[in-house]
């Protein structure tokens, strides 16, 4: 390569490295880091990067100013001449750049050699590569934390801002659980700009602290949310309530009746389920005092109760009319049961007709025993079936 050629790269290879550096010092993380009150390995680390990058800045500016003296000699449409080929040349292949910082310890200096020897072009480069890797390690590891630690702080941050408007007013205990929450954010976030570098472990970022005070947002916003429908529902919920429980009282009114009246005609019938209770007393004065975390709770155990207590009155009704329907259906195929003994010529049968008597004894003797009177029912079937059988 010729002289103008390499003078050239050297030029290129030089605003390459001043555009990366001036990159780095403009960066954010950069300029954060330098007003930080780090502390624990973070703070160790960025005072060993901080240092290496002020070593940096001073070795390219002795570096720069070689690179522009070869710009000087080696470029341009009549460079270089021949008078400078010889500076040219040990400026591009000898000992020209000082590199910045302790000078060589005395016990390994040559008598006429100077304190810090000056090294080529290229073995300039390469100081400067592994000193911009030293500080770029440290930088690109507060930031990638900074980063996935930011988004869920971020997020517990905007639903906090969300929810305080409606924590106003829901009670000390949900106020207590918002401050707290609150605080766990702040904490977290405090210690990832103090010591970011503690949560960078094997390469990457541990962001349980973080994720654990997002949840602990995620929950008590929640709560904000179901409470703040509580109080918006409030007045509408207590009368729904007090109404649901005088059609559900009602309901079960009209089961007992059926029940009794079904005590007429059948032997067994299910209990009777317990009475319904009356909606809590106070739920308005909880309303009017703004207590909605122990309104929600009662509210939502008097409506789980009287749901249940709706089924239990529901359940009696399907139980009292199932028996008699069932009694109904074996009065139906007694008779077609009958009818088929006819057919047969069995219906003067003394055994038969004893057993369809029996049978229908118990289905038309009040009040009836529906068990019996099935058992009965199905004997008269299988004696019918026998006689068939033999015939």
């Amino acid at each position: 390569m010729r002289a103008a050629e390499r003078a050239a790269a050297v030029l290129a290879e030089r605003d390459a490295i001043q555009a990366n550096l001036l990159e780095l010092d403009g960066s954010y993380v950069r300029q954060v880091l330098e007003g930080a009150a780090l502390t624990g390995r973070s703070k160790e680390r960025w005072a060993a990067a901080s240092g290496t990058l002020a070593t940096l800045w001073e070795t390219y500016l002795t570096y720069s100013a070689v690179v522009d003296r070869v710009a000087e000699l080696g470029t341009g449409p009549r460079r270089p001449v021949k008078k400078d080929l010889p500076e040219l040349s040990g400026l591009l292949t000898g000992g020209c750049v000082v590199l910045a910082g302790a000078p060589v310890p005395l016990a390994r200096r040559d008598l006429t050699g100077a304190g810090r020897p000056p090294v080529t072009l290229a073995a300039a480069v390469g100081a400067m590569r592994r000193a911009f890797t030293q500080v770029t390690e440290v930088t690109s590891a507060i930031e990638a934390v900074w980063t996935a630690v930011g988004a869920p702080l971020d997020a517990a941050d905007a639903d906090l801002a969300a929810s305080r408007p409606l924590a106003d007013g829901l009670g000390a205990d949900i106020g207590a659980e918002f401050r707290d929450a609150e605080s766990a954010v702040g904490a977290a976030r405090a210690a990832a700009n103090a010591d970011p570098l503690a949560l960078w472990r094997d390469g990457r970022v541990d962001t349980a602290p973080a994720d654990a005070a997002r949840q602990r947002v995620a929950a008590v916003t929640a709560r904000i949310g179901e409470l703040d429908q509580v109080r918006q529902r409030a007045r509408r919920r207590i009368v729904a309530l007090a109404e649901g429980t005088a059609a559900a009282r009602a309901a079960r009114q009209d089961a007992i009746a059926a029940w009794h009246d079904a005590g007429t005609r059948l032997a067994t019938l299910p209990s009777l389920p317990p009475p319904i209770a009356a909606p809590p007393a106070g739920l308005g004065a909880l309303a009017a005092d703004g207590q909605w975390s122990r309104l929600a709770g009662e509210l939502e155990r008097a409506e789980a109760e009287l749901t249940a207590a709706a089924a239990g009155t529901a359940g009696l009704r399907g139980a009292v009319t199932g028996a008699l329907a069932k009694r109904d259906e074996l009065r139906g195929l007694l008779r077609a049961y009958k009818a088929k003994a006819a057919r047969l010529g069995a219906a003067e049968d003394p055994e038969l007709a004893a057993r369809y008597d029996q049978a229908y004894d118990l289905l038309w003797t009040a009040p009836c025993d529906v068990a019996a009177a099935e058992s009965a029912v199905a004997e008269y079937q299988r004696a019918i079936l026998a006689t068939e059988g033999r015939r």
